[in-house]
């Protein structure tokens, strides 16, 4: 009897415990998913970005016609870049030459009249040698190439044309996505007979150019 009396306390200490929750097994495979994300797929759309492979620049400088002067040439270039490095480009300027050194010697020179339009077209490929920034103070910093050019084209002087080789180089500057400043130094080669005597000329040209990519 001592025995149940001691027992029974205990007992109903035990009994008062709060009981133990039971851990649920996991759900067999193949079941229903307790909980369902409640996600609307929304759909994307990629942005365009444009390539800007093509480029059209306006151009002056000073052409040196070899024995007929200097005098200023104005332009117009259209071109394709093939890749980041290759491009090509074509050509169209007219500028004013002079015989006056001609008529000091002989009289009436070798032009029908003293000053004659020279006008020119050609194609020629490029490819960028040199890229990097150049700085404008401490907080500027704009994209920096350098290239080469080669290229064919003609020129008409005097009613005649004369195939042309064209030789040079330039660098650019990037100021935005879509406006380059350019500076090329390209020349000029071809024969001409003004005098009864064919003699090849080289004819270097200076511009500047101001140029829009699309």
């Amino acid at each position: 009897m001592k025995l149940l009396a001691c027992a029974c306390p205990l007992l109903a200490a035990l009994a008062a415990l709060p009981a133990v929750a039971q851990v649920a097994p996991p759900p067999a495979a193949g079941s229903d998913q307790v909980i369902v994300p409640q996600v609307e797929r929304r759909e994307v759309h990629k942005p365009h970005y444009g390539s800007n492979d093509f480029s059209l620049s306006l151009f002056a400088g000073s052409y040196q016609a070899q024995n007929f002067g200097s005098s200023g040439v104005t332009g117009l270039r259209l071109g394709y870049h093939v890749t980041e490095d290759v491009f090509v480009e074509a050509s169209v300027a007219r500028t004013r030459v002079n015989d006056n050194s001609f008529r000091q010697i002989l009289p009436g020179g070798v032009f029908p009249t003293p000053t004659q339009t020279l006008s020119y077209y050609d194609v020629v490929a490029g490819y960028n040698v040199l890229s990097g920034e150049a700085f404008f103070g401490r907080n500027t910093a704009k994209v920096f190439q350098g290239y080469l050019l080669a290229g064919v084209g003609n020129t008409t002087l005097v009613q005649q044309k004369h195939q042309t080789i064209v030789l040079g180089f330039g660098v650019r500057v990037v100021l935005t996505d879509h406006v380059v400043l350019q500076t090329d130094l390209r020349e000029h080669m071809y024969s001409l007979d003004l005098l009864g005597q064919r003699q090849s000329t080289r004819n270097p040209e200076v511009s500047a150019a101001l140029t829009f990519y699309f």
